[in-house]
């Protein structure tokens, strides 16, 4: 960045003269740094899978939590700050429950995530406040359709058929873009998912570790005991 810039750097409030918010892009740059997250629609469903090495062998692998039940019918993974992940899904979490209380039904889908991006967005236009240095994809399934969505620090948020947050994102994608088909069977779509996650592996060499949640037509959100994954894990060697 430029010394004349600098100013600009200092302040969520202010904008640079070419309409830039420096502290938003760099809560992006949080999320680019994040684990592998991803995200894939399939005929019936949709599966969120996530990197969950463990950095270190004294590190506890269940106190890791990167993919979280927000509602029955909802689930989310997030990538960069941990910290500021947990925030939004406890709020994801209390907005889903008012709903149920107030109305009686499960909150749509769309509906939370434009709560979420709503109040991740009031972050970016105070004082004395920093952006949510993390992105969320949010899978589930209402009585409208199946969704996948990403949102941003920025407050934006948008629909997915197949998406992923955190380092390697663009190989990922270019994965997607060539390989991704619509109403694929959910085997095939998670052995896709597993398939682009390795390619941006640290070290190819070594055993993957994933977490891997989905949620399909007439059922609720679920994370997938750890056998089930490593079924996927051995199908794709």
């Amino acid at each position: 960045m430029q010394p004349a810039q600098m100013a600009y750097d200092r302040a969520i409030t202010v904008f640079s003269p070419e309409g830039r918010l420096y502290q938003v892009e760099y809560a992006r740059e949080a999320v680019k740094m994040g684990s592998t997250t991803i995200g894939i629609k399939f005929k019936d469903g949709v599966a969120l899978i996530i990197d969950k090495k463990v950095r270190s062998r004294l590190i506890e692998p269940k106190s890791i939590e990167k993919i979280y039940i927000v509602d029955e019918h909802i689930g989310a993974a997030s990538s960069g700050l941990m910290a500021d992940a947990r925030v939004l899904v406890d709020y994801a979490r209390v907005t889903a429950q008012v709903e149920k209380v107030t109305y009686g039904e499960k909150i749509g889908v769309e509906p939370l995530v434009k709560k979420i991006s709503d109040y991740v967005q009031q972050y970016t236009q105070y004082g004395g406040v920093r952006p949510f240095g993390t992105s969320l994809l949010i899978a589930g399934i209402d009585d409208t359709d199946i969704y996948l969505f990403e949102t941003e620090p920025s407050g934006a948020f948008t629909g997915y058929k197949a998406s992923c947050i955190g380092r390697g994102r663009e190989t990922v994608m270019a994965i997607f873009e060539k390989e991704y088909q619509e109403n694929m069977q959910k085997d095939d779509a998670i052995m896709l998912a597993l398939k682009a996650m390795k390619q941006v592996s640290e070290d190819p060499s070594q055993p993957m570790v994933v977490e891997i949640g989905l949620i399909t037509r007439g059922t609720n959100f679920r994370i997938l005991p750890q056998e089930e994954t490593e079924a996927y894990i051995k199908k794709l060697g």
